[in-house]
């Protein structure tokens, strides 16, 4: 044999040998939707080869003899999958999850139509229930914590009840509703967002700025929308409880159920039992308030003869809850020996959507709701009873590149209390308030072209204390064909009617005296937002959202409630001036495909008001916030593990006069989380951490004379106010309202979940 011939041999005898110890793999990738996805990278993960699918999703490869092989499938825009290959498999089918889903999904509390996120001319930013289970909560108050530019603010040390601030607006600018219906107001704005069970709630969305045009009073400064899951979305049972070593113990249930083929139910329940006083600061007051809370709540969905929808809902929340000094009992409740605020609510609702068997696409919305509420603070009785009605009809209908939208609404609100607010003017007998509020509205959204849209829109409602109120706005969008760069821009009107007594607790708590220096008008905003939002994707199936937002609202008629002027009132008129909350906010999602995801956020904001000259900055308002959830998945061990968290900057406090020694702003402070959850198979997980990992609460003399609630050591002169003494040198009354943190500290957790589908 020819010596120059022996090399090539040989290595034609390795390339044979190699062959011979691989197989051929052949497969296809689709997407969720079944279409054969092209330019899928199929890579084998030992030996770093690959290859890339057709234009029909399908791919052949040469897969080693090893004992282990691991293919990874990436492409832009979708979720990474990897997958073993089990021994002599020759043929795979693998399905691959948008990145986007979250991004993309259907929404409807921007425009009151089902459309695209990405398509909205109005952004909304979408938190679906997986998000609130990194750090969970006994109520969607404490849920919000970890959303930029959304913050849950405390207002009363010892019956802690609170609302949502939007931008750095207060709580009654802010309207909350289930599933699109105004259901939580008025004596709700506190309460309200206890008692929901989360096991029904399929997302969160979230409107920044003025949508009185379609949602009419109170959606001043912003809007919430909690939608519950559809009964043909909704597994069998969910099941979540989880208790703290604090004492605090938390239940949620869902059920689904049918009755025939037409007819679908979802039934849920959740209870909250916290009956543990606890006293960490030493100021002889519950740190947290003890609550006793069941609700219940009930949805069901019939399908008519033509195929068209009715859905019907209701919920009965009955809460106890009380907060004061250490030795309190239910038979002081009322009294003037021992100080507590007792709180016992009775909460109905009922509401519903009809799609009426007609071609045109018309809907008929209902919602009706009653409160009762009992409460002592300290001996200061506030009872109060109020029944709200609503409907509302709305036509919607494509002509063109138009997207009409016409609607009528009535709203219809009974409310009587025992305070001034409903007392005759010569102080015999009672007069409750009754207010009919009807309206109209128009909105229209034409398609500039393929990437662009213009959205108009204008309501007129007629208050029949008030009078006309008219609540224009106007929405420009632009995107990218592909949807990767999308910019908004909006300017709008917003109007809100204010009952004091309902949504400032301040005006019932402490030993202040409440003073109207004059019948107050209805509050009116104009607010200019422009948003930008960029979507990037690696070629390692990472995914990376930028999303920014600059904003500008100014108020008129402004209801600011006056603790400076005099420390022994709280004066309530309209504002002889302007007000202002001005910033930018930044969002940050990254999700990576070995199951690393960090969802961050930063708000930077300028709240303040000017009268007679003088511009200030608003109390409870800060600069600065910062939000971050951070989590990592592990497959191989179902392990995840969640570190939450938020920051805020020094926030200006209310004091009591001059001489009050307190500092006049709040520290930097923050509450930090951390949970690690194991999956136990398909229906199981089990999950604990700890929460306010820092320890952090407010100073331990946040409540002013703590030690006198019913200022007995307290001497005023003749015109009622406060003169210092030697046992009382600062000049201080007992005052609760300089609150700007929670003051429960670091406390263990640990819950189980159930979810059979």
């Amino acid at each position: 044999m020819n010596r120059k011939l022996v090399p090539l041999l040989m290595f034609v005898g390795m390339i044979c040998s190699s062959l011979s110890a691989q197989s051929l793999l052949k497969g296809e990738v689709k997407s969720q939707k079944g279409e054969g996805l092209e330019l899928v990278q199929v890579l084998i993960k030992e030996t770093g080869k690959g290859t890339l699918t057709d234009s029909l999703g399908r791919f052949e490869l040469a897969i080693p003899s090893t004992e282990r092989v691991t293919l990874q499938f990436s492409r832009l825009g979708f979720q990474s999958f990897s997958k073993v290959l089990e021994t002599g498999e020759k043929e795979l089918s693998i399905t691959l999850s948008a990145m986007d889903n979250q991004l993309d999904e259907v929404v409807v509390s921007g425009t009151l139509q089902e459309v695209s996120r990405l398509d909205s001319p109005v952004p909304v930013e979408v938190y679906k229930s997986s998000f609130f289970r990194s750090n969970p909560a006994p109520s969607l108050f404490e849920s919000f914590q970890n959303i930029n530019g959304v913050r849950p603010q405390v207002n009363c040390n010892i019956c802690n009840t609170g609302d949502i601030q939007i931008n750095g607006l207060a709580g009654p600018y802010t309207m909350i509703l289930i599933d699109g219906m105004p259901i939580v107001s008025g004596l709700a704005t506190v309460y309200g967002l206890s008692g929901i069970p989360q096991a029904l709630i399929d997302r969160i969305e979230v409107v920044k700025g003025p949508a009185s045009t379609l949602y009419g009073s109170e959606a001043v400064g912003g809007l919430i929308n909690i939608i519950t899951k559809r009964p043909e979305n909704a597994p069998l049972v969910s099941f979540d409880a989880f208790g703290t070593t604090w004492g605090e113990l938390n239940l949620d249930l869902g059920i689904k159920s049918s009755f025939g083929k037409k007819i679908q139910s979802l039934t849920g329940v959740n209870t909250f039992w916290y009956d543990n006083p606890i006293d960490n600061n030493q100021d002889g007051m519950t740190d947290l308030t003890l609550q006793k809370r069941f609700s219940v709540f009930q949805k069901l969905q019939i399908t008519q003869k033509k195929g068209n929808l009715l859905s019907l809902a209701g919920r009965y929340i009955h809460e106890d809850r009380w907060g004061g000094q250490m030795s309190w009992t239910p038979a002081f409740r009322g009294g003037d020996v021992i100080y507590g605020e007792s709180i016992r609510t009775q909460r109905w609702e009922f509401f519903g959507n009809y799609q009426l068997p007609v071609k045109e696409q018309i809907n008929f919305q209902f919602s009706a709701n009653g409160h009762k509420q009992d409460s002592y603070y300290g001996d200061v009785f506030y009872g109060a009873d109020q029944r709200i009605g609503f409907g509302q009809l709305t036509w919607n209908k494509l002509l063109g590149k138009n997207q009409l939208l016409a609607g009528a609404a009535y709203r219809l609100t009974y409310y009587d209390d025992s305070t001034p607010a409903t007392a005759e003017s010569n102080g015999q007998g009672n007069s409750p308030f009754i207010t009919h509020l009807p309206g109209l509205f128009l909105q229209n959204e034409l398609k500039l072209s393929k990437t662009q849209s213009l959205l108009g829109g204008i309501r007129y409602d007629y208050n029949t204390v008030h009078g006309s109120i008219w609540s224009p706005r106007l929405n420009y969008k632009i995107s990218s064909e592909d949807k990767s760069l999308i910019w908004r821009t909006s300017i709008g009107n917003g109007f809100r009617v204010a009952n004091v007594f309902t949504e400032d607790h301040a005006a019932l708590t402490g030993a202040r005296q409440v003073v109207f220096e004059e019948e107050l008008d209805p509050e009116r905003s104009w607010n200019v937002n422009t948003n930008l939002v960029k979507k990037i994707y690696s070629d390692q199936g990472n995914y990376f959202g930028l999303e920014g937002s600059v904003f500008y609202t100014q108020f008129s008629n402004q209801i600011i409630p006056d603790y400076e002027t005099n420390p022994n009132q709280i004066i309530y008129a309209n504002l002889d001036g302007t007000s202002r909350s001005q910033g930018l906010s930044f969002n940050f999602d990254g999700l990576w495909a070995n199951g690393f995801k960090l969802l961050t956020g930063i708000t930077l904001m300028d709240v303040s008001l000017e009268e007679n000259g003088v511009r200030e900055r608003q109390l409870f308002t800060e600069r600065f916030s910062g939000v971050w959830t951070i989590g990592y998945h592990i497959h191989p061990l179902e392990l995840t593990i969640d570190y939450t968290g938020n920051v805020y900057s020094p926030m200006r406090l209310p004091l009591l006069g001059e001489l009050d020694d307190r500092p006049e702003y709040s520290p930097w402070w923050s509450l930090q989380n951390i949970q690690i959850t194991k999956g136990l198979g398909e229906k199981w997980e089990i999950y604990g951490g700890v929460k306010n990992l820092l320890n952090y609460t407010p100073p331990a003399n946040s409540i002013a004379r703590a030690f006198d609630p019913f200022d007995r050591g307290v001497a005023f002169d003749g015109a009622g106010n406060v003169v210092p003494t030697p046992e009382n040198p600062n000049a201080l009354t007992f005052d609760p309202t300089y609150m700007f943190a929670p003051n429960q500290g670091i406390r263990g957790f640990f819950g189980v979940r159930y979810t059979w589908n």
